[in-house]
């Protein structure tokens, strides 16, 4: 009987870890998104982590300003994917009104 067992690239692999890692998001949404089962997606990810920790640091740390530059940026990001996800939500609660109007004039 053959193996049922899918494989991954490891292109595949380095963007599925990316959307839990750089962007965030949780590793269950990502699995549910792109098909993998969680477990197997936590692996990817604590390896990658694993691998992240190993390489040496960057040859420059960033000074106060640059810092305080970066936490303002990602804050910034945070509340624009979240007015994102409120505009997103009020599109399609207008869709289903409209649905629901122009069915009520049939």
């Amino acid at each position: 009987m053959g193996s049922t067992r899918r494989s991954y690239t490891a292109e595949y692999k380095a963007q599925s870890t990316s959307y839990v890692i750089d962007e965030g998001r949780s590793i269950a949404e990502v699995a549910r998104n792109i098909g993998v089962h969680e477990i197997t997606l936590g692996k990817w990810v604590r390896m990658e982590r694993q691998e992240r920790e190993s390489q040496p640091a960057a040859a420059e740390a960033l000074d106060d300003d640059e810092r305080l530059e970066l936490i303002r940026l990602r804050q910034q990001a945070k509340d624009d994917k979240a007015k994102i996800s409120e505009l997103q939500m009020q599109v399609e609660f207008a869709k289903k009104v409209a649905t629901w109007f122009a069915k009520d004039q049939q």
